[in-house]
C-alpha cells in the first residue's frame, strides 16, 4: 500500500489550522511530519491526519465539547 503525503498547506486546510499551529505541533510530537528528500519541506502522512482527526472527534463525543485537545492525539 502506497503512503499519501500532503503539503504542510494542504494538512491545515484538512485540519483546520494554520501551518505555524502545525510546525508547533511537530516541535511537541503531537502530529508528525516528515521532509520530502528532494526539496526538505514538511509533508504529512494522510493516514495520521485522519487518525489523529479521529482521535479529536473521539475526544469531543465523549466530552461534548467543541475544543482541540492536543494532549489526546
Amino acid at each position: 500500500m502506497e503512503r499519501r503525503y500532503v503539503s504542510i498547506k494542504e494538512a491545515a486546510a484538512i485540519v483546520g489550522v494554520t501551518p505555524l499551529t502545525l510546525r508547533n505541533w511537530d516541535k511537541k510530537g503531537v502530529l508528525t511530519s516528515y521532509r520530502n528528500p528532494v526539496n526538505n519541506y514538511r509533508v504529512y502522512r494522510l493516514d495520521q491526519i485522519e487518525l489523529f482527526l479521529r482521535k479529536i472527534e473521539n475526544s469531543k463525543n465523549k466530552r461534548g465539547g467543541r475544543r482541540i485537545d492536543i494532549s489526546m492525539a
